[in-house]
C-alpha cells in the first residue's frame, strides 16, 4: 500500500537535528537558518527528502527533512544514504593524491607509463594532472553507451583523438576522471572499489560511505526521483564507480568537509593527500580549477557561484595554466556539485572561516538552487551576531 507521502512530507519538514555542540541556542539558530533556505526549495521542486550538514569551527550540525521514499513515507534520518553524483570525483582524486604521496604515481606522469597499450597513442601522452582537471584535450560528457567491457573501454581510448592540446581547454567529462581512477587503482595493484571501500573511506573515518551499498544497508539507501517525478537510482556503467558512483550520508560528508579543512585528526599522509587536491592548476575565468574541486577567491558573490556552477560550465572553455601550480590557500570558497538522474548534491566550504555545508537531496533539481541555498545559509551564519 502506498502512503500519503505529501502529508507525511509536510509533517517531516519539521526537521530533526543532531549536533556535537551541545548549545541549544546555537542549534536553534542554525536550524532556523537552514529551514529558511531549504524548505522553499523543497516546496518549489517537490523534493521528497533532503539532509543538510553544517560545520562551524569543527562542530557538526545535521538537519533532516522529508522522506526517504514517497512510497514508504519513512523520514530521512542520520543513516540515510544519498547518491553523490560527481562529488564522487573528489574522492577519486583524493585516492590519486594519496597514491602520489606514497610514491605509487606522479601527476606529471603520462598515461602510457601505467597503460603500456597506449604507447604511441594520443591518450598515452596525456598527463595524469590533465585527467584530474578536465583538461586532457576533449572528451564527451559520458562514456559512450555501447562500451560494456574493459576491452571495449581500452579500445575506445586507443582510438581517441584530442580536439585540443592538453592543458589549453577545460571540457567537463566523466571518461577522463574515470580513467584517472582506473589508472590509480592499477598503480596500487588493487581494484578501484576495493581501494575506496577498504582503504580510503575507512582511513577518512567514513562509516556509511559506499560505492556498492551492502545488502545490510539497503534500507538506508534513499529512493531517488527524476525531475519528472519518476523514481530513479543509478545503474552501473563503464567508469561509473570512478566518476559518479559514491553513496553517502550527510554526517559522513560533513566529516569529509572537515577533513578538507584540516579540522579532524587524520593520518599525516592522508591529510597531505587531501590538502594537495586544493592546489590551483588552471584559471577558468572567475573560477580556479583544482584537482576536481573548483574554487573562488573569498569573498565571492552569489552570481559568480551560480554562473560557474551552471550547465554552461559543461561546455568547452579556454583555460590558462598556472605554472607552477599554486599552493592551497584558505581564502577561498571551494565547492563541487553532483547529480544523478534521481539525486542532487552540493558541497562547499571556506577554510578561512572554518565553515562548510553539505546539501543532499533525493531528487535532481537545478544546481543554481543548491548553490543559492548554501550561499544563504553560510553567509547568514557568518554574519550572525
Amino acid at each position: 500500500m502506498k502512503c500519503d507521502w505529501l502529508g507525511i512530507l509536510s509533517a517531516a519538514l519539521v526537521s530533526t537535528c543532531v549536533s556535537t555542540s551541545g548549545f541549544a541556542a546555537d542549534e536553534m539558530k542554525l536550524k532556523a537558518i537552514s529551514d529558511a533556505a531549504i524548505k522553499p526549495v523543497m516546496d518549489k521542486y517537490g523534493i521528497p527528502g533532503m539532509a543538510v550538514a553544517i560545520t562551524v569551527d569543527g562542530e557538526n550540525h545535521i538537519f533532516n527533512y522529508g522522506v526517504v521514499s514517497k512510497d514508504t513515507g519513512r523520514p530521512v534520518t542520520a543513516t540515510t544514504m544519498f547518491e553523490l553524483g560527481s562529488i564522487s570525483k573528489t574522492f577519486t582524486v583524493t585516492l590519486t593524491s594519496y597514491a602520489e604521496a606514497i610514491g605509487r604515481l606522479s601527476l606529471s606522469d603520462q598515461v602510457s607509463k601505467y597503460l603500456p597499450s597506449m604507447k604511441g597513442k594520443p591518450f598515452g601522452e596525456v598527463a595524469l594532472m590533465n585527467l584530474a582537471t578536465h583538461t586532457a584535450g576533449g572528451f564527451p560528457l559520458q562514456v559512450p553507451d555501447d562500451i560494456k567491457t574493459e576491452k571495449q573501454l581500452i579500445d575506445y581510448f586507443k582510438t581517441w583523438r584530442p580536439s585540443y592540446e592538453a592543458g589549453t581547454h577545460r571540457t567537463y567529462a566523466n571518461p577522463s576522471i574515470g580513467m584517472l581512477g582506473y589508472i590509480t587503482a592499477k598503480s596500487m595493484d588493487e581494484g578501484f572499489v576495493a581501494l575506496m571501500e577498504g582503504k580510503l573511506f575507512p582511513s577518512l573515518g567514513l562509516k556509511s560511505t559506499f560505492i556498492d551499498v551492502p545488502k545490510s544497508r539497503m534500507a538506508d539507501y534513499a529512493q531517488g526521483y527524476k525531475r519528472s517525478g519518476d523514481p530513479a537510482r543509478m545503474t552501473s556503467a563503464s567508469l561509473s564507480s570512478e566518476a559518479y558512483g559514491v553513496k553517502s550520508t550527510a554526517s559522513d560528508m560533513i566529516r569529509f568537509v572537515d577533513a578538507n579543512m584540516g579540522l579532524v585528526k587524520l593520518d599525516e599522509t592522508f591529510q597531505r593527500a587531501i590538502t594537495n587536491t586544493h592546489r590551483e592548476y588552471f584559471d577558468v575565468g572567475a573560477m580556479t580549477q583544482d584537482l576536481i574541486w573548483e574554487q573562488y577567491s573569498y569573498p565571492t558573490t552569489l552570481t559568480t557561484l551560480m554562473d560557474n556552477n551552471s550547465s554552461a560550465m559543461l561546455k568547452t572553455i579556454p583555460v590558462k595554466q598556472l605554472t607552477p601550480a599554486a599552493e592551497p590557500r584558505d581564502d577561498q570558497w571551494i565547492n563541487k556539485t553532483g547529480s544523478t538522474n534521481g539525486f542532487g548534491a552540493y558541497v562547499a566550504f571556506i577554510p578561512k572561516e572554518r565553515i562548510g555545508i553539505v546539501i543532499l537531496a533525493n531528487k535532481n533539481y537545478p544546481n543554481e538552487d543548491r548553490v543559492s541555498a548554501a550561499y544563504r545559509i553560510l553567509t547568514d551564519i557568518i554574519s550572525a551576531p
